[in-house]
């Protein structure tokens, strides 16, 4: 298997084990991140002995979302459209790390422990089977930094909890906890502990890894033609939002407020 900064990979009984493994950072995505997990999960794809995938974290924390001390948000020098036509095509590629996911045929069970916040949330509702511990922390986080949430939590949380929760827990950017996240069932299940909940989702994948191959990759492919049949127009249309409106003032507040430790003030410039 291939050596990574910020994953680690291994196959057992028909179940590839991706495992977000810098823990030492509490699995903040920094740009190796991004790079690192589509190379990651297409490794395990492409690996005839897997038949289904588990992504949960080698510590405690599944992710405390972007690392914002090697932000991916840096703009490019130039004019305004430069900078915005560069971020627009980052936005689309940092969104297919997350897509390929979804994409693949192995069916794939998240398992978030800890803070599963911001991008964290991008990446579990790529997955087609979310399992968490009793001590997850949940949040979409993007509109406490000024950002709209770019990577798919906008697009495919839809098809998986209401309209009402989306909203407020988007629009406010609050934290929420495990049963919380059951009752409105953006997670299957939530088991005692870290291990329980690891323990539960490799053995939900073992059964399903015991499947045909065909058949899985098949029933995975039809749900996503019904659940995701606008998603890659939908992911267009927030790539295309943010690369407009990413240089706002209220980012540069939010970046400086989190440098400095205190509650930013926003303008709405």
């Amino acid at each position: 298997m291939t050596d990574f900064q910020c994953f680690e990979i291994t196959v057992d009984d028909s179940v590839g084990h991706l495992r977000l493994n810098r823990g030492d950072k509490r699995n903040a995505m920094n740009p190796a991140f991004f790079e690192e997990l589509p190379r990651a999960v297409e490794q395990l794809a492409e690996d005839s002995d897997v038949r289904a995938i588990v992504l949960y974290s080698n510590t405690k924390d599944f992710t405390v979302g972007l690392d914002l001390k090697e932000s991916i948000l840096h703009f490019e020098k130039g004019s305004v459209a430069k900078s915005a036509k560069s971020m627009y095509h980052r936005v689309l590629k940092l969104q297919q790390s997350f897509s390929i996911l979804s994409e693949i045929d192995q069916p794939t069970i998240a398992i978030p422990t800890g803070y599963c916040i911001g991008g964290g949330i991008d990446l579990i509702a790529a997955c087609d089977i979310r399992y968490a511990s009793s001590d997850t922390i949940f949040s979409i986080r993007e509109a406490k930094i000024a950002i709209v949430a770019d990577l798919g939590t906008l697009q495919r949380l839809p098809a998986i909890i209401s309209r009402g929760d989306l909203s407020e827990l988007a629009l406010t950017g609050d934290d929420f906890d495990a049963e919380y996240a059951r009752e409105i069932r953006l997670v299957s299940r939530v088991f005692a502990d870290r291990q329980g909940a690891i323990d539960a989702g490799v053995q939900l994948a073992k059964r399903i890894a015991a499947n045909s191959p065909l058949a899985t990759g098949g029933t995975k492919d039809i749900l996503r033609s019904v659940y995701e049949k606008d998603l890659d127009a939908n992911l267009d249309r927030i790539a295309l939002w943010n690369s407009a409106f990413i240089r706002s003032n209220d980012l540069g507040e939010a970046m400086t407020a989190f440098i400095e430790r205190r509650p930013p003030k926003f303008s709405g410039e």
